[in-house]
């Protein structure tokens, strides 16, 4: 490196955005990610040892993936390259490889190559890495926001293991805020900034657990924001909300307006609202709720409120639930809204959520109540000398695929739990029972 190189990689360095220059040099200072970084862990043992194996790391944008290459470079023994695949072609990895090569062979030392966004890269590229993994002569270390499963070459998966990075905690974000502030040396320390407590918390909610996201909007609001009187630069909240674009809204998730919404959004959906639902849902999407808990309110309600009126609805929630955390944000937005507007427009029953609730009422009176002999478990040797299984009839030897005969215990012939209503596909539900059960129309049909 000649003295232009070394200046320009100060210069790049001390210019780079905060979120860059706050990343860690160690483990022990790495926010979040304790799954898989905590001492007891897997990673964090490789690591220490500098033992390190190819590895994937996947997760949304701002969760460390990079960071945490950067601490592996950082610690390692062994010579660290990185390239990204948006911008890498062929004759670098050429490159690359032939380098790790001669480091080796020359030295003796392994070449670890961290690949950002490897999902970039196509089959082709993938496929030339290959070898170079299996033998040994790189060290991969990949990181993705997509599923690798789904955009990594299984093989160079089958070489690699797979570490998920979540989206880091509100606490996580308020950290690095805090931390970004008070640091003179990687930080802003120096800039004599004072971040407001609720832009503070205002910023570890909604950046939604990327971390990148906020220090880029405190990076900025420090910037731009003029000194106070006293010689501080304040960011309130008002700063904070300009800076990364959204407005604080009455929203908490330990809160009470949490609790309100989504039950005002449940609400909207069961009222056949599909207008309220969806305000709802960008109210909750705009304030940073997570996905995962907004699929799992539409599968309830899909269940509960529609039920077997549009036994489909569940069909299309479950289905949007996968999509929605496969995806991520800002996707994830649009499968949820599809699936709170079908769930809303569908007809509704709640005769299905009605009929258990009966059923484990009736529990602690019938929960003893023996199971007719003929429908026990006769599979079993010797189980006919028991009377196990004698007198069962077989549906679907009779007409219609149907016979009348016990299924609940005594004493509780006429109880029912489920009432189908006559919304929906549960009209031709309600219409099939009454059909099976009507003992004189079934007779005739079978007569003529």
């Amino acid at each position: 490196m000649d003295l232009f190189e070394y200046m320009s990689e100060q210069n790049k360095e001390k210019e780079s955005p905060l979120a860059s220059r706050l990343r860690p040099d160690s483990l022990e200072e790495v926010v979040g990610q304790q799954h898989i970084i905590g001492k007891d862990k897997l990673l964090y043992r490789a690591i220490k040892a500098d033992k390190l194996s190819s590895v994937l790391f996947y997760g949304p944008p701002g969760t460390g993936k990079t960071t945490l290459a950067k601490v592996i470079a950082a610690t390692t023994s062994a010579d660290f390259t990185q390239i990204n695949a948006t911008a890498a072609g062929k004759k670098d990895m050429e490159a690359v490889v032939g380098k790790a090569k001669d480091t080796r062979g020359m030295y003796g030392r392994k070449t670890i190559l961290f690949i950002d966004e490897i999902h970039r890269f196509n089959k082709g590229q993938q496929d030339y890495l290959l070898p170079f993994v299996e033998d040994g002569t790189v060290v991969l270390v990949g990181a993705t926001t997509e599923n690798p499963y789904f955009e990594v070459n299984p093989a160079l998966i089958s070489r690699s293991i797979v570490f998920e990075l979540k989206p880091l905690s509100r606490e996580d974000i308020k950290i690095l805020l805090q931390r970004a502030v008070s640091d003179e040396t990687k930080g802003m320390g120096s800039f004599g900034a004072v971040l407001k407590e609720d832009a503070l918390e205002f910023l570890a909610e909604v950046c939604n657990g990327d971390a990148r996201a906020a220090l880029n909007a405190l990076e900025l609001g420090i910037l731009t924001t003029e000194r106070s009187g006293d010689g501080n630069i304040y960011i309130t909240l008002p700063t904070a909300e300009e800076c990364i674009q959204k407005r604080a809204v009455r929203y908490d998730k330990s809160g009470d307006n949490h609790y309100d919404t989504i039950s005002a959004f449940i609400k909207s959906m069961r009222g056949s609202d599909p207008d309220a639902a969806v305000y709802y849902l960008a109210r909750m999407l705009y304030a940073g709720e997570d996905i995962k808990f907004i699929a799992r309110r539409i599968m309830i309600c899909a269940s509960e409120d529609v039920g077997m009126a549009d036994p489909n609805a569940l069909t299309v929630a479950v289905s949007a639930a996968l999509a929605a955390e496969r995806l991520g944000m800002p996707e994830a937005r649009i499968v949820l809204s599809e699936a709170a507007v079908y769930v809303a427009t569908a007809p509704k029953s709640n005769a299905s959520y009605l009929a258990v609730n009966q059923a484990l009422d009736s529990m602690p009176q019938t929960a003893a109540a023996a199971v007719p002999v003929h429908l026990q478990d006769s599979s079993y040797r010797s189980a006919g000398k028991l009377g196990r299984g004698i007198g069962y009839k077989y549906a679907h030897d009779y007409p219609l695929h149907y016979v009348k005969q016990q299924y609940l215990p005594d004493g509780l012939l006429d109880m029912r739990f489920y009432e189908p209503t006559e919304n929906g596909y549960e009209r031709k539900v309600s219409a099939y029972l009454n059909h099976i059960r009507n003992t004189k129309e079934r007779e005739q049909e079978e007569k003529t």
